[in-house]
């Protein structure tokens, strides 16, 4: 079930207006409406992008009087960023562990440059 939220979430965040809605709510909640207006789309092209998003578990939506505003949910941010991290590391440890031969390989090589030059006095 996490892998498929995870798939989802990917995939919501896909489409770089998307991306933008979910930066301009991690400023604040907004109404579809706002959310909207800097775009040059329908309103309700703007309404099925937050149910992507929506349905991707990255916004809720509650009733305030008149107004339904959006609001970012952090909790999937975290499993987003637990399943990069897990990846990063292990991107690290081969890193280093990449680093750690190659200084290896260039001690053998100052060392045998060491013995040539002895070798030649």
């Amino acid at each position: 079930m996490e892998q498929d939220q995870l798939s989802q979430v990917f995939a919501a965040l896909a489409d770089p207006t998307r991306r933008d809605i979910v930066a301009r709510l991690a400023v604040g909640d907004a109404t579809v409406s706002e959310l909207a207006e800097p775009y040059e789309v329908s309103l309700q092209a703007v309404s099925k992008h937050i149910r992507v998003l929506t349905e991707a578990g990255l916004l809720t939506q509650r009733r305030e009087a008149q107004r339904r505003p959006c609001h970012l949910e952090a909790e999937v941010f975290d499993l987003m960023t637990k399943w990069i991290e897990r990846y990063r590391r292990q991107a690290q440890e081969r890193y280093e562990r990449l680093d750690a031969v190659l200084a290896e390989l260039q001690d053998a090589e100052n060392e045998s440059h060491r013995t040539n030059q002895g070798a030649a006095s």
